[in-house]
């Protein structure tokens, strides 16, 4: 896969590159939390939220996990709109 280094705005001033998206998920679930403290003692936990409340967990291909104050549906919204607009790029 080639690599485009688009970024996914998560709120704040944050980004993400699209490319190292694995998956975004609700935080809200037992296994969400269980993930969340994993990578915290790992020290792969990313805190983008600015104090507020989480509302999102994104997973990445180097198994860090990103949380964000931004809802998971419109986190995937500018995800999707990204691919899109590099797809109609393409075939332009």
């Amino acid at each position: 896969m080639e690599r485009t280094g688009k970024l996914v705005n998560i709120g704040f001033g944050n980004f993400v590159v699209a490319d190292r998206i694995i998956a975004i998920v609700n935080p809200n679930s037992a296994p969400m939390k269980r993930l969340k403290e994993e990578a915290k003692e790992g020290h792969r936990l990313i805190d983008a939220t600015q104090g507020r409340k989480t509302r999102s967990i994104i997973i990445t291909d180097s198994n860090h996990v990103i949380l964000t104050a931004i809802q998971t549906e419109t986190i995937a919204q500018r995800f999707l709109s990204d691919i899109t607009k590099l797809k109609d790029e393409e075939n332009e």
